[in-house]
């Protein structure tokens, strides 16, 4: 088993708060391409865990040009505490779309 290191903690804390981060960025621009109002979509996202879920999935995306961008600098250990910090996600998803 290999060490936990300072970079492994910070990739693992760049894949946790990236969709955070992100998720109001993601509904502002689905409000402008929807011709409706933010505050009516950001409601929505906090009321209701399904859409929640739709918009911090799509918020994982960002998390791909991190990896991408530490995979290409050979930062494996950065790789590996982004991937984690995703799987983070997962179960929360994974509950939701088999509630519904």
């Amino acid at each position: 088993m290999k060490k936990l290191t300072k970079e492994h903690v910070l990739g693992f804390l760049i894949g946790v708060l990236t969709p955070i981060l992100f998720l109001p960025i993601i509904v502002f621009v689905l409000s402008q391409s929807r011709h409706s109002e933010f505050p009516y979509l950001w409601s929505q996202v906090n009321d209701s865990v399904e859409y929640l879920s739709r918009y911090l999935s799509l918020g994982l995306i960002p998390n791909l040009l991190w990896f991408y961008l530490f995979l290409n600098r050979e930062k494996y250990a950065y790789t590996r505490g982004i991937i984690f910090g995703m799987l983070i996600y997962a179960p929360f998803m994974v509950y939701v779309n088999l509630i519904k």
